[in-house]
């Protein structure tokens, strides 16, 4: 059954998920979780990108103590948030860009898979087309905000979208604490602060304790709470 998306339009922001086929996994250590968020960095460019050079201008800005991330791009989107989990990603995306999101996609996913195959001997594709939900106002946009970094819960209550949330400090700890996601870096802990665009979203919630709070009392709202709202794909 094909994926039906919503028209992409420049400005507006979405709510991307990015399987892997099959569900299969698309990071399986520590290596490939990095390997990806610096792919989401590198490939958000309009220009070609060569990770091989790329990597080689990091090396050089670290030996002249420069900042490594600051080769010039010409963003396709903007990157509000993300987090990684081993078969599956999120990421809430403003599109720059005619086709941004669409390119943006498809440059990661290029990339991200020439390394997977070739580091674990496998071949063609590594992920499934990707959703995307339209947010359309800042009720939306703070219920996915929360939903993408509360998406480690999986990884120590499987089941909980179905079956509500079993111990909701539990679950906030665990998420502030999930390295593979935007949210530390909401939190004031620098983690991949070159990676997200944050302003956006501080200046609609307000300052790192208050996405804190917020957070904290989404999850313990929804403790216990089974059937989440279908505004949400899983």
């Amino acid at each position: 059954m094909p994926v039906k998306r919503p028209q992409l339009v420049n400005q507006e922001i979405y709510h991307i998920i990015i399987r892997g086929t099959g569900d299969s996994l698309i990071f399986k250590d520590e290596s490939d979780y990095y390997r990806g968020i610096f792919s989401i960095y590198e490939f958000n460019d309009t220009k070609p990108v060569s990770i091989r050079n790329r990597r080689r201008f990091r090396i050089q800005a670290k030996k002249v103590d420069r900042e490594p991330f600051s080769v010039n791009r010409d963003l396709l989107v903007e990157i509000l948030a993300f987090c990684f989990m081993p078969n599956h990603v999120h990421l809430l995306l403003r599109q720059l860009k005619d086709k941004g999101i669409s390119e943006f996609v498809k440059k990661v996913g290029v990339g991200y898979a020439g390394y997977f195959n070739k580091k674990y001997n496998r071949k063609g594709p590594l992920f499934a087309k990707f959703r995307a939900v339209h947010i359309k106002n800042d009720v939306q946009l703070k219920v996915v905000f929360a939903y993408i970094h509360i998406n480690p819960a999986s990884l120590i209550e499987p089941g909980w979208k179905e079956n509500g949330i079993k111990d909701s400090e539990k679950v906030t700890s665990f998420s502030e604490n999930y390295k593979w996601s935007s949210y530390q870096d909401y939190l004031g802990k620098k983690n991949f602060p070159s990676v997200t665009e944050r302003n956006f979203f501080l200046e609609t919630i307000g300052n790192g304790e208050n996405c804190r709070e917020f957070i904290k009392n989404w999850v313990k709202h929804k403790e216990g709470t089974k059937n989440y709202p279908k505004l949400i794909l899983k």
